[in-house]
């Protein structure tokens, strides 16, 4: 089942990390062919501003995904709420906040950002700041896009997800045509452009919060000084990622006025701009991977996390490769889209851009083992894997490389920086295990004492009224293996036939989907635990109690009898999962 989860989440995760970046990117070509290349440079010293702002969205976006895949992983639905309802308080109340600081200070920032200072003969500085004050108005939107995007996975409201991406493209596409056929707003238009696409991707999310089959909940006396900053604490490593990617702009942008002046910075924008799409795959993988890493690592499903680590580096490996052979390919008319009137802009962003390519496959994994770390709390291991792979390595060989070769010295930072992180990354894992291992459960770096002992713990797959029996039979050999009493293991027995069956025969119809309830049974420190997974019809038997318990002794009665044997039953529906904890 997980990796059909994977699957399932993994499109909309890759769309979803393109929210920010697709806006930049129609904006980047439209500027490079429409109005000239002081214009791309302009927007290439706004990049770090803009990146931010991005910043604190994923640092949101990231809290909420280790601290919900822990609740959710626990059954804690008020625990959920609490989370949903101190995200979105910070996810206005900053951006807001943020908004209004830029505007009344754009021109100072400029400056700061290389862009001069205002005189005549300086257009980039005013392009540069008409592109800031446009921009930095969408920035609540695009915040609140990238913090309702772990929500919506959470709530398999994948659809809409898509259709909001979707139509904030098509809305970008539509508002620079106007700006630069009809309206001629500059680079102002421009910014002022995405914001309005970012604001029309937010009310499509938005609508299904106000909905009454919303499964979250505004729970404002719940939230509490403490919980912002556990939810701002768990996103700190993503922030410290943003943040070395913008030092890494500003510097590299810094090295490249240097080398190869407005030039080499107007194709670097093309690079960073195409890049940032191109790490869409990697991150959507690794997005994916930071969710269901929290959920399993709160579940203390070992086997879970190994099967989550080789799925993980499965698809970075394929989606990399391919998108790398895509770019190596069509690097040229790449190019074209943005750098259409100056062949010698276009000869540096094409060599530039099929060398970034190349460090693609070793960033997808740096970034997926990155972001899995994050979700197992190895928080500080995360933290170094950010500063080595966005910050420190790329500046060094930057700054050493240019001196031999120029801007393709600097091309090459991004394929030197990727690839000497991952090496660092084994070698803390080869050094971890006492041997050079590639294997899944090497890399999973789990503590010796994590989850159940293999004789403590058995885990099945059950598809069929047959495959239910058959798991109740094997459930009651475990426990009379496990030493438990016969009394114990009949009533173990009993709850998984009765949940299962209920499961398979009431929740697998309608649809054409491939159903299944993944079963774990598990003795750990004096308890005796039984957790359920299935894909089918939503259904909560917690609650099914709650509003039945007046009724007909004998209607549910399997429900009824199951319930009375646990001393407590939690239940969450999340990732288009039913997911059922029950602790005898």
């Amino acid at each position: 089942m997980i990796r059909k989860i994977f699957r399932q989440m993994l499109l909309t995760q890759i769309l979803s990390s393109m929210t920010v970046m697709i806006c930049m990117l129609i904006d980047s070509m439209m500027i490079g062919r429409f109005l000239g290349v002081e214009s791309m440079t302009a927007y290439g010293l706004a990049t770090p501003v803009l990146l931010v702002f991005a910043a604190f969205g994923s640092m949101l976006s990231a809290g909420v995904q280790v601290l919900c895949g822990k609740t959710v992983g626990s059954g804690d639905g008020e625990g959920t709420n609490a989370c949903y309802t101190a995200a979105a308080a910070l996810a206005l109340g900053v951006s807001l906040l943020g908004t209004l600081l830029v505007l009344a200070f754009a021109g100072p920032l400029c400056t700061l950002l290389g862009a001069g200072r205002p005189s005549p003969d300086n257009p980039v500085f005013s392009l540069t700041r008409d592109y800031l004050r446009g921009f930095i108005i969408g920035a609540p939107a695009f915040i609140c896009a990238q913090v309702m995007v772990p929500f919506m996975q959470i709530a398999d409201k994948r659809s809409r997800l898509i259709a909001a991406v979707g139509l904030m493209t098509l809305s970008d596409a539509a508002f620079d045509v106007l700006n630069v056929f009809v309206f001629r707003g500059g680079t102002f238009g421009m910014g002022l452009a995405s914001s309005l696409s970012y604001y029309i991707a937010a009310g499509i999310g938005l609508v299904y919060f106000f909905k009454k089959d919303c499964i979250f909940r505004l729970r404002p006396r719940a939230v509490t000084g403490k919980l912002c900053r556990e939810l701002l604490g768990y996103g700190v490593p993503t922030v410290i990622n943003q943040i070395s990617l913008v030092l890494l702009v500003f510097l590299l942008n810094k090295i490249l006025l240097q080398v190869g002046r407005n030039l080499a910075v107007a194709a670097y924008s093309v690079i960073s701009t195409a890049g940032n799409l191109c790490y869409s795959f990697g991150s959507g993988v690794a997005s994916v991977t930071l969710l269901l890493s929290s959920v399993f690592y709160c579940d203390e499903d070992k086997s879970a996390i190994h099967t989550l680590v080789r799925t993980m580096v499965h698809y970075a490996v394929l989606l990399d490769l391919i998108v790398i052979a895509a770019v190596l390919a069509g690097a040229p008319w790449l190019v074209r889209l943005f750098l259409a009137e100056d062949p010698a802009a276009r000869e540096l962003a094409t060599l530039g851009l099929r060398l970034f390519s190349l460090s693609l496959l070793p960033c997808a994994l740096n970034t997926g083992f990155k972001n899995y770390y994050q979700g197992v709390n190895r928080t500080r291991f995360t933290e170094l894997i950010s500063v080595m792979q966005n910050f420190a390595f790329p500046v060094l060989f930057a700054f050493l490389l240019s001196r031999l070769w120029g801007t393709t010295g600097v091309w090459l930072c991004f394929l030197c920086g990727e690839s000497l992180t991952l090496l660092i990354i084994s070698l803390v894992v080869w050094r971890r295990n006492g041997k050079i291992r590639f294997s899944a459960a090497a890399y999973s770096l789990l503590p010796a004492d994590f989850g159940a002992a293999a004789g403590d713990c058995i885990e099945m797959s059950v598809s069929t009224p047959e495959e239910a029996a058959e798991a109740s039979r094997r459930a009651l050999e475990f426990c009379r293996a496990h030493g438990d009493s016969e009394k114990n293991s009949v009533l173990i027995s009993l709850c998984v036939e009765e949940m299962v069956t209920n499961a398979v025969k009431h929740g697998f119809g309608g649809d054409t989907r491939e159903h299944s309830v993944d079963v774990r049974i598990l003795y750990k420190e004096q308890r005796r635990l039984i957790r359920l997974r299935d894909n089918g019809v939503r259904f909560d038997p917690v609650r099914y109690m709650e509003l039945h318990k007046e009724d007909d002794p004998s209607r549910g009665l399997g429900i009824r009898m199951v319930m009375k044997m646990v001393r407590e039953a939690n239940y969450i529906h999340s990732l288009g999962l039913n997911n059922l904890t029950l602790i005898l």
